[in-house]
């Protein structure tokens, strides 16, 4: 049966799987091995050595290429390894790319540590804005790359209208997904070239591994990621894709537990006094609330507050959180609470950080699949812990 007649949790435990050719077991098998053996000179089953292919790895590509309705995916062993290698595919010396201006920190420092120094160039700009998406384009740019939701943030970039822009000047379009994944967004369907996922986040959702994944209709670049992939390295790894085989089969499910825990919270957290503002793409509040509706099927497990406290008020609401984890990843079962301006972008200037919105009172949580109910009664102990130390005490003299 054709994946494009079975519905999304169908998809997730059956779609692109296969059962192996020799016990037909119902979990396909970890092949935990560095090479193949030959039958003759020259002559093999289709595998020699696991950092150019692997079975497992395979079987992972394939269930990711279901749910993202392509014919082939390509996996890695983290999500910047995915980044890494899709830039060193199609940019080279000279080249430019336009990115978002809330893209992911480890993209941002690629380009200043290391592809700057190559001569490959990129320009972040806010692509919630699409007339600074198509002033930034260069006779040289050849790739736009754009994350949405962004992170922290989860300022929203309206995909097809960056689709058109990027069709229009013969420019592929790559989409970081990771926050949504594609069960609530689906950047193919509004004109993207390129899915991007840190598969380490809900793909897998049990925080057992790392992983990324890319995906596209275009076979041509599909065939020059895996060479690229090859050549440096970068596949994943038989065990992870594995565990992240078992984690997707869940992904539908979760996502909604993980939307419904979010939006109780959100809107627990915008009706506190000690919350200067929430953000939160299902709250009416969210300035792009309409954009959210329209190119999204639900609003994700990932809600952002400021404290009015500032700093130290989220410092010590961190450190007061007894139920929640601080931790800096997401998409996992358990709830997560992170300081990005301490943690995912300390190495961001602080005076750009202020101006991407990324205040030092700012919190981000990955609301897991715990009671609502329990969280909140966690965050409210935490904060009113936090409003009474002596140094919020002090502060407010």
């Amino acid at each position: 049966m054709s994946a494009k007649n079975l519905q999304e949790a169908t998809i997730a435990i059956r779609g692109g799987r296969t059962l192996d050719s020799h016990a037909s077991s119902i979990l396909f098998p970890l092949y935990q091995t560095g090479n193949f053996v030959h039958d003759q000179v020259g002559v093999d089953k289709g595998y020699s050595y696991s950092r150019v292919s692997n079975p497992t790895v395979d079987a992972l590509e394939q269930a990711i290429a279901a749910l993202e309705g392509t014919a082939s995916a390509v996996c890695f062993r983290t999500g910047m390894a995915a980044i890494t290698t899709l830039l060193f595919s199609l940019l080279r010396a000279g080249d430019h790319a336009v990115l978002s201006d809330v893209v992911y920190g480890g993209t941002m420092r690629l380009f200043r540590e290391v592809l700057d120094h190559l001569g490959i160039h990129g320009d972040f700009v806010d692509t919630s804005n699409p007339a600074s998406v198509e002033a930034a384009i260069r006779p040289t740019t050849r790739l736009i790359l754009i994350e949405t939701p962004g992170n922290p943030t989860l300022k929203l970039t309206d995909i097809a209208a960056i689709a058109r822009i990027a069709k229009a000047h013969s420019i592929l379009l790559a989409v970081d997904n990771t926050f949504l994944t594609p069960v609530l967004q689906r950047p193919f369907e509004l004109g993207a070239d390129i899915s991007i996922l840190s598969t380490t986040k809900y793909i897998d959702g049990h925080n057992a591994t790392v992983g990324g994944s890319i995906a596209t209709h275009d076979g041509q670049l599909t065939e020059r990621l895996r060479l690229i992939r090859k050549t440096l390295g970068t596949i994943q790894a038989p065990f992870e894709a594995w565990l992240t085989l078992q984690g997707i089969k869940t992904l539908p499910m979760r996502l909604r537990l993980h939307c419904a825990g979010a939006l109780r919270i959100a809107q627990w957290l915008e009706a506190h006094p000690a919350v200067q503002y929430v953000f939160y793409p299902g709250l009416p509040s969210f300035p792009q609330h309409a954009l959210a509706a329209a190119q999204q099927r639900g609003s994700g497990g990932i809600v952002a507050f400021e404290l009015k406290g500032g700093a130290e008020a989220a410092r010590l609401t961190l450190n007061h959180l007894q139920l929640c984890s601080r931790a800096e990843s997401l998409g996992g079962l358990e709830t997560l609470a992170t300081h990005p301006s301490t943690t995912t972008h300390a190495d961001l200037d602080p005076q750009l950080r202020q101006a991407l919105g990324i205040s030092d009172g700012l919190i981000r949580i990955s609301v897991g699949l715990e009671d609502p109910e329990d969280l909140i009664a966690d965050l409210a102990q935490a904060i009113a812990a936090a409003d009474h130390h002596p140094h919020a005490q002090e502060d407010k003299q």
